[in-house]
């Protein structure tokens, strides 16, 4: 396995070992070490000195069924800290097939050029792409797709990226018509558009390419979890996630009161029966889309979604729970054709739909636009693309937004806006977007699905709650596993060790995997700490601590000696 550096101030690519240090790291985890190693902590974010890093995890490209997701990493622009965010897509699989073990793209180039970066089986190299300035993903892929092959993978930014927007992702095309499988959180595409980066465009790994320690263990292990995730009866054929997608808990969080509704305004939406998981599949069936499908190669959860119009026009492939909860309910948009168009809009011109939903909803309750009136809000969104002065503030995310727009109440942590879980009304969620080196993120940790085992609305237990979750999340991302396929290895910590010796042969035991995971968390927040980010930075906002929320009128009150010792025992 090599690393690729990429060189943008030399224009320059070069391969090379890789250093014993980074050996047993993967995805999440390496890209920390790298951060932590590579760059001074305290740097610009956009200035020349920060580095991106694209890092599959440790099961890429074994073909372990959910686990090709492809890391994404840099010091990020919105939390001033450690970032990493993934994605499906092809890209997972098809760079250690190719014995890359990571991407580093390094410094700027000196022109206002943007480029293309190639890598094929044996070489990589730049190339000039300005022809590319200007277009959104859609037409960026179909043209790179058009020139290289319909095989290759492209990693990618749109117009948020190119200016520099911090509510930027960054998509990557998968199977098929796949164009938007996106990393999108942390504003990662302004790190990319600020390296000159256009596009990466990665040839199709021939057959065979990948080699195995043991070949016949690591297919037995293999075939057991994916055996186990098909006999769970939320994952398997049956189940919710692959019945509904994620859209499966639209209204079990409405219920709860913990659906953004109105700039967080509220828990529950009125509306919300039409946005729920049933709604989707019934709509989708109605009109000839596609349900079940998949965003990464081999995948057997399948929770993908094409959305289609009333004369079964292609909307947008996928509409998942967050953007339902950010674009939808947080903008009093009752109709998921909206939240469709909203999607594609945002995924066209790569943004982060949970930044931009944030974003929007801080935009309308400065009177930009009307709450459920969806020519306004779309009005709103296109001028991201457009460049004007309003749609580069609400393309630089929330907390941007409500600074410049004069709004108090702005639904983020540590500089990031919170996904679909209202920390009010699931405290445990709260506790992560709190304390997480990665910002307000469901999926450093996300207590959703722990519900039932500890009181949304308690305080007690929510601190070591968040713990255990935020250390599993840290694990699946440094193996590039999906977060929805994490109960059997968690149940059973020895398959994940079985599967990762048969491929590396290192001989670990569930306790070099715990040591290791462990390991991973601490080196993000060394890194932020580093960077200047204290405790007093760890927090929900104020409002958030006496503002109620309806249904429940709760606030966030969990005590800062909490959040301050969450960490104690790593």
């Amino acid at each position: 396995m090599k690393l690729l550096r990429v060189n943008m101030s030399l224009l320059s690519v070069a391969s090379e070992p890789v250093p014993p240090v980074y050996k047993h790291l993967g995805g999440r985890g390496l890209i920390a070490k790298l951060l932590l190693e590579e760059i001074p902590p305290t740097c610009e974010p956009l200035g020349p000195h920060n580095k991106l890093i694209f890092a599959p995890g440790l099961l890429g490209g074994a073909g372990v069924t959910t686990a090709g997701r492809l890391s994404v990493g840099a010091k990020s622009p919105l939390t001033k800290g450690v970032k990493e965010a993934n994605a499906g897509g092809t890209a997972g699989d098809t760079l250690p097939r190719l014995g890359i073990k990571a991407i580093v793209v390094e410094n700027q180039p000196e022109s206002d050029n943007f480029y293309l970066l190639r890598v094929k089986q044996d070489s990589a190299e730049l190339f000039e792409a300005n022809e590319l300035r200007g277009l959104g993903i859609y037409a960026t892929s179909q043209q790179l797709q058009e020139k290289f092959g319909s095989d290759c993978t492209i990693i990618m930014i749109g117009q948020a990226g190119e200016q520099l927007l911090t509510g930027a992702g960054i998509a990557n095309t998968g199977e098929g018509s796949q164009r938007a499988n996106f990393a999108a959180r942390g504003g990662l595409g302004a790190v990319m558009g600020s390296k000159g980066l256009k596009a990466i465009v990665i040839d199709k790994a021939p057959a065979g390419s990948f080699s195995y320690a043991d070949g016949e263990f690591f297919r037995r292990a293999s075939k057991h979890f994916a055996q186990e995730i098909l006999e769970d009866p939320k994952l398997g054929p049956k189940g919710g996630t692959h019945t509904y997608g994620t859209s499966a808990i639209t209204g079990a969080v409405n219920e709860m009161g913990s659906l953004p509704t109105r700039n967080f305004s509220a828990g529950s939406f009125e509306g919300s029966t039409t946005l729920r998981g049933e709604q989707l599949r019934e709509k989708i069936l109605a009109r000839g889309g596609e349900i079940g499908k998949r965003c990464m190669p081999g995948c057997v959860i399948a929770c993908r979604n094409n959305y289609v119009d009333e004369t079964g026009e292609p909307i947008v492939a996928t509409v998942q729970y967050e953007t339902i909860a950010l674009v939808g309910s947080n903008l009093g948009l009752d109709d998921l054709d909206d939240v469709a168009r909203l999607n594609y809009m945002c995924n066209d011109f790569g943004l982060d739909t949970i930044e931009t939903g944030a974003a929007l909803g801080l935009a309308i309750e400065a009177g930009f636009a009307q709450y459920g009136d969806f020519d306004s809000i779309a009005a709103l969104l296109k001028q991201v693309g457009e460049g004007t002065a309003l749609g580069k503030v609400i393309g630089s995310g929330a907390v941007v937004t409500g600074r410049v727009l004069g709004i108090q109440r702005v639904p983020a942590a540590l500089g990031q806006a919170m996904p679909g879980y209202d920390p009010r009304s699931l405290k445990g969620n709260g506790v992560t977007y709190a304390t997480s080196p990665q910002g307000a993120d469901h999926t450093a940790g996300n207590a959703f699905g722990a519900r039932n085992q500890v009181n949304p609305l308690g305080i007690e237990g929510q601190k070591e709650l968040s713990l255990k979750l935020q250390l599993i999340s840290v694990m699946l991302d440094n193996t590039g596993l999906c977060l929805f396929a994490r109960p059997p290895v968690i149940s059973d910590p020895q398959l994940m060790v079985d599967m990762l010796n048969g491929i590396h042969g290192w001989g670990w035991t569930p306790e070099d995997l715990d040591q290791s995971t462990r390991e991973a968390l601490k080196t993000e927040l060394e890194f932020n700490r580093r960077a200047g980010i204290t405790a007093a930075d760890y927090r929900i906002p104020e409002y958030m601590r006496r503002e109620p929320l309806a249904p429940h009128n709760a606030v966030f009150d969990v005590p800062d000696s909490e959040l301050d010792s969450i960490f104690d025992t790593l």
